[in-house]
């Protein structure tokens, strides 16, 4: 049975595009079809051209994705993890052809998402939220044209989730860049999403820009008035 059915949509130079619904509606699996990890019977054109004509190499120097599931089977340091963002430019394989451009974008990568101190630790002895930042800092240091990122801020202290959101609001400014996330959080993605699409039951349901977007619906797919409980627990902040 498939858990995707008629799924057409395309996202544009610029923009974030936050994909949002009900547990097990197929919002990973629509990443995960997107970037090639899973087979799937459509069509997934990057710039016109079908993704699965390209390279692996190729594909992976114009889209990159951050699973929720990321998990750790290496011992490598925080500095060696991220550079493996760096493979789909590096000659030789990993760390065998790394140039000085290299090494200074990770040091910068690990500076911006406060991991720098961090560099040499093996990543085993990271907390969860510690090693979600290496996780972003290795996607972006593949330096993709399309990021795809599943549950970016799980395990993110409130700072590292702003931190986040608005370092993706300042990366999808270069041209040709695109953002594609899944969301729980309805708030964050509603406040930095350009367009926001629903999904239910492998469907879209509906996308608009996130302005713009029904308020009456999302309380629908939830079954609970969403706009309420957030003007609500507002309140509690005026005390």
């Amino acid at each position: 049975m498939p858990v995707l059915t008629g799924v057409t949509f395309s996202a544009q130079p610029n923009e974030k595009l936050f994909v949002i619904g009900p547990n097990g509606c197929g919002k990973t699996t629509l990443l995960r079809a997107l970037a090639g990890l899973i087979p799937c019977s459509g069509k997934v054109l990057i710039e016109g051209k079908e993704a699965s004509t390209l390279s692996k190499k190729e594909r992976a120097r114009k889209i990159a994705m951050m699973s929720q599931l990321s998990g750790i089977y290496f011992s490598y340091s925080v500095f060696e993890t991220v550079m493996q963002g760096r493979y789909a430019w590096l000659k030789d394989g990993f760390f065998k052809s790394e140039t000085s451009s290299d090494r200074e974008l990770v040091l910068s990568l690990l500076d911006a998402t406060g991991l720098l101190p961090l560099k040499d630790r093996s990543i085993r002895e990271l907390s969860g939220g510690q090693l979600q930042r290496v996780f972003l800092a290795r996607v972006f240091a593949q330096e993709p044209g399309i990021i795809l990122l599943d549950e970016p801020t799980n395990h993110l202290d409130f700072r590292y989730q702003l931190e986040l959101m608005n370092y993706l609001d300042q990366w999808v400014k270069v041209p040709g860049r695109i953002v594609v996330g899944v969301m729980h959080d309805i708030n964050l993605a509603m406040s930095f999403a350009d367009r926001l699409m629903i999904l239910k039951d492998g469907s879209v349901l509906a996308q608009d820009n996130s302005s713009g977007f029904n308020l009456n619906l999302i309380n629908q797919i939830f079954g609970a008035d969403v706009k309420t409980y957030m003007m609500e627990s507002l309140k509690k902040w005026e005390r």
